[in-house]
């Protein structure tokens, strides 16, 4: 069992976790993301493959310039939006459990929620379809005059919603897709009261340990975090120290963070069904109908991005945020799955993540 890694001035050693059980390493795909870093001028980069229930892992650079401490397996990485899927997921087993109606009011479960012009329902949301404002496709209303005796209150998953609660709807919920963050935060608040636990700890309940995730975890910025990844963004060609912003007000929608090595069991986990019944799992991954669009439908499921070409299906979901870039892409039913992590901001991964699965084809070929 050995861990492939390349530092940005050469090969660093590293060693692999001692949960990962990695897969001989293909030379073909090593090049290839070689190559995508380099022209890319990234700062530090993980990827690893899922295939079959084996977990390849590659690490490239530093996760702290300036230390020169290089990237490895037990670095930590902010997830961004892949935190959505599972948040997807964790109402899914509600549902499943009978604790959750996807087509109810959400106030029904969080009154919290100001009553709109219109119902919104966890459906809706989990498509984004709910009308709920994004970053800047809106006003973001932040409600006033409450004082709060918690230190961090927002790290609370209802008490976040103040952040944007009183901000009006952008759309009337169902008639059109509108990514919204905000809109899985209110999902969040949903799972935690559908729930009857603090949305935190039914993922990690449900969903990371089940799947064997040991380093999925909130990212507080005011704890102290050993192998936290420093984030690095792009001013003309002078690349800089991204700002340690804080990301727990928006957990349910873009605040987790784990290993490249939990990332991709959360994958392969995907991959082969686990976690949901086979009908949930066929319910996420069905395009949403969008009449309002001249193909009536549109790319993405219940959390995922969908993209099938004939028989083949890909999901997937990608992360941006402050300190990081992130990319999950998963093959349902192949047990293949490749995932990415860079602590670089200006990263485009999907050319990379496509360098990988055309090397793994090639592979397979021979």
């Amino acid at each position: 069992m050995f861990l492939l890694c390349a530092a940005l001035l050469g090969c660093s050693s590293t060693q692999a976790s001692p949960q990962v059980e990695v897969a001989p390493v293909l030379g073909g795909v090593h090049a290839a993301v070689s190559a995508g870093f380099e022209e890319q001028g990234l700062v530090g980069l993980a990827v690893a493959i899922v295939h079959e229930d084996q977990i390849t892992e590659l690490t490239f650079g530093f996760a702290d310039r300036e230390e020169k401490v290089p990237v490895s397996g037990d670095t930590l990485f902010r997830w961004a939006s892949i935190s959505k899927p599972l948040t997807a997921i964790a109402a899914m087993q509600l549902v499943e459990a009978g604790r959750l109606d996807l087509d109810k009011d959400v106030r029904d479960y969080v009154p919290e929620f100001p009553e709109k012009p219109w119902p919104i329902t966890s459906r809706q949301l989990m498509q984004h379809r709910g009308g709920v404002v994004h970053y800047r496709n809106g006003p973001v209303v932040r409600t006033e005059g409450i004082e709060y005796e918690a230190e961090h209150p927002f790290a609370d998953t209802v008490t976040a919603l103040d952040l944007f609660k009183d901000s009006p709807l952008v759309a009337e919920p169902g008639t059109k897709h509108a990514y919204s963050t905000h809109g899985y935060m209110l999902l969040g608040a949903v799972v935690q009261r559908a729930g009857r636990a603090p949305f935190h700890q039914q993922v990690e309940k449900r969903i990371a340990r089940p799947l064997g995730m040991t380093t999925l975890r909130p990212d507080y910025q005011w704890e102290s975090m050993e192998h936290r990844a420093i984030g690095y963004l792009k001013l003309g060609e002078d690349i800089r120290r991204s700002p340690d912003t804080d990301v727990s007000w928006k957990l349910p929608g873009g605040g987790y963070l784990s290993t490249i090595g939990d990332l991709a069991r959360f994958a392969r986990g995907v991959a082969n069904g686990e976690t949901l019944s086979a009908k949930s799992w066929t319910a996420m991954f069905t395009p949403q109908v969008a009449p309002e669009t001249e193909a009536g439908h549109v790319q993405y499921g219940l959390g995922f991005g969908i993209n099938r070409k004939g028989d083949e299906l890909r999901v997937s979901h990608s992360g941006s945020q402050w300190k990081t870039r992130t990319l999950c892409q998963v093959k349902p039913g192949s047990k293949r799955a490749v995932v990415l992590m860079t602590n670089s901001e200006w990263a485009d991964l999907a050319p990379i993540a496509a360098t990988v699965w055309k090397a793994l084809a090639v592979k397979d070929t021979k």
